[in-house]
């Protein structure tokens, strides 16, 4: 890591009263630097906390008439995708449903709860979601099932189920209207287009026999791209989906298995990615006279920022509105990292 710049993000650290599993930061303009936080416990009964923070004077608060009970840890976690604070002010939750919990002033509640199993007593997990800005009727769901879900939230109804993989789906990102992707224990990055559902087009299979890929983001800022991640790796994968068969770059600098990776928003060129190593890295990947086409470079990318924690990290996200902060979160700490 010496090669990496001397500038150091600055850091700010939150301490939740739980073991961290994943993180949100809300998306409406009057509440940019509140986050949710999700926790990760044995129990059946885990809880989501919402935590603000003033970047002014670098205080958080949480208050705790926002915290509510959770059944399992969540998978996943994301607020309404739009800025305007005329839409009702929504957390979706991912476990053994997906749930929607309006929050107000002094109590969140259970708005919706979505499960596509109704016919049995027991649900397959569902792994991940993604709800994105362009679309935000729309929610895609993915389970162990081997199918993903996408759910019309308005009108509270399955919209589509495809059985999407071969194994586990562990992963789903929206590209666009309609198109999204994701990733299984098969080892390939699929993408969907719900105007011909019979089909789908695997653009990237990892060269590690019989390994699952894990994580996927797709460049929301620039949709050529998108990043994955397999089990166990180092590595980050980023694919240009018009030459999906040549890597952009793999980012190979981490010293353990990457655990997270999310996009820098509004531009789209840098990536963050967190590690067993206890590192985040900020990438310059596609810099601005990025050319597609002419092959990928490997292992040679130096990050542009690096920050060091004091455990595994286990969650990213950069947040949608405040384009200099990134959190991250490891054991029961959440850090906020101004880049």
């Amino acid at each position: 890591m010496q090669s990496c710049s001397e500038k150091k993000p600055g850091v700010h650290t939150y301490m939740a009263q739980w073991p961290i599993s994943t993180v949100a930061w809300s998306v409406r303009h009057d509440r940019k630097s509140r986050l949710a936080v999700g926790s990760f416990l044995v129990d059946y009964s885990n809880k989501i906390e919402l935590v603000n923070f003033n970047p002014e004077t670098s205080d958080f608060s949480a208050d705790n008439r926002l915290i509510f009970d959770h059944p399992y840890t969540p998978t996943n976690i994301a607020f309404f995708p739009s800025e305007e604070t005329l839409n009702p002010d929504i957390v979706a939750t991912s476990g053994d449903s997906l749930r929607l919990w309006e929050i107000h002033d002094d109590h969140t509640e259970l708005k919706s709860l979505l499960n596509s199993n109704k016919t049995s007593e027991f649900s397959s997990a569902i792994t991940s979601f993604d709800w994105a800005g362009f679309d935000t009727r729309r929610v895609a769901t993915c389970s162990v099932d081997t199918t993903c879900v996408i759910w019309d939230i308005d009108r509270e109804i399955l919209e589509t189920q495809l059985v999407a993989h071969d194994r586990e789906v562990y992963d789903i990102s929206w590209g666009g209207f309609n198109v999204f992707a994701s990733v299984s224990g098969d080892g390939s990055v699929r993408v969907f287009d719900l105007r011909d559902k019979e089909r789908s087009t695997i653009i990237y299979e990892n060269p590690v026999q019989d390994c699952p890929l894990l994580r996927l983001e797709w460049n929301k800022a620039d949709p050529r791209f998108m990043a994955t991640v397999g089990m166990d790796s180092n590595k980050v994968v980023v694919l240009d989906i018009r030459f999906p068969t040549n890597p952009v770059v793999v980012l190979s600098k981490h010293e353990g298995s990457v655990n997270g990776i999310s996009w820098a928003p509004l531009y789209g060129r840098r990536l963050c990615s967190v590690a067993d190593d206890s590192w985040a890295l900020i990438w310059e990947v596609v810099g601005p006279g990025y050319r597609s086409g002419n092959g990928g470079a490997s292992g040679d990318v130096e990050p542009e920022l690096c920050h060091q924690s004091m455990a595994e990290i286990n969650v990213v996200r950069w947040s949608p509105l405040e384009l200099d902060w990134i959190a991250i979160a490891f054991v029961n700490k959440l850090q906020l990292l101004k880049v």
